[in-house]
């Protein structure tokens, strides 16, 4: 492995933070409801994100935006992974990739989020962060691609499928993704836990809750008062509107 200092990466993390936020900015939903000649933000809940474009557009349409959101937010990462996958961090055994990876992806969600090209009112980063954890647990290892596709079908879709709560599905499915992850860099650097870097591996998975959690704040406060819409798989499917943008 080759040793890398903060000296010789930082101009790289700056380059990566920009171009991951403005990645993040470019939203699918807007696209795929302009080619529909319509405005996403005028139908539905108005929120520009999957689950509002498969009330509208219907399920498959919908599978598409997350699809496309999905690689948004793993696509960046996975450059990363590649970039610096053979480094690690001067004085220690942190491999760079395992960093750069999660710090592409809260850059990315957070221009999600926040996009400057929608004054900073965007989507809530669900799918993005899906698709990060599908593609960046897929760089662990191969066989992580098919439990991935399979936790979020059976998982998140089934959960929701069941309880009807799409808030609530998703962000258990973020959390669920992220303990996971947490668990393999525990293993990977137990006997350096206490590690700057290591902390900042955490960090980038706690981030990726703060921002989606938070995201979802509204959503959560309907949900434990009893006034949060329910989202129907079987409405999405045919295109119906179940309950209010996730």
């Amino acid at each position: 492995m080759k040793e890398l200092a903060f000296s010789e990466l930082w101009y790289w993390f700056l380059l990566m933070a920009v171009v991951c936020y403005f990645i993040g900015c470019f939203n699918f939903a807007v696209l795929i409801a302009k080619v529909k000649k319509k405005d996403v933000h005028k139908i539905g809940s108005g929120n520009p994100g999957t689950m509002n474009i498969s009330r509208e557009f219907g399920l498959k349409i919908g599978l598409l935006n997350f699809l496309l959101d999905a690689c948004k937010g793993g696509v960046p990462a996975v450059i990363s992974y590649f970039i610096f996958r053979h480094c690690v961090f001067a004085g220690t055994d942190v491999v760079i990739s395992d960093f750069t990876r999660y710090f592409c992806g809260v850059f990315v969600i957070i221009g999600h989020i926040f996009p400057v090209t929608m004054k900073f009112k965007g989507g809530k980063g669900i799918a993005s962060t899906l698709g990060l954890f599908w593609f960046c647990l897929s760089c662990e290892s191969p066989w992580y691609i098919l439990i991935c596709f399979v936790i979020l079908l059976f998982g998140i879709v089934g959960f929701i499928a069941l309880t009807e709560w799409g808030s609530m599905g998703s962000l258990l499915g973020v959390t669920g993704f992220s303990v996971w992850q947490g668990i393999l860099f525990f293993l990977r650097y137990q006997n350096d836990l206490t590690g700057p870097w290591t902390v900042a591996c955490f960090m980038m998975l706690l981030a990726l809750n703060v921002l989606t959690w938070t995201a979802h704040r509204k959503n959560l406060v309907r949900l434990f008062s009893g006034e949060e819409h329910r989202t129907s798989v079987r409405k999405l499917s045919h295109g119906k509107r179940g309950m209010k943008e996730m």
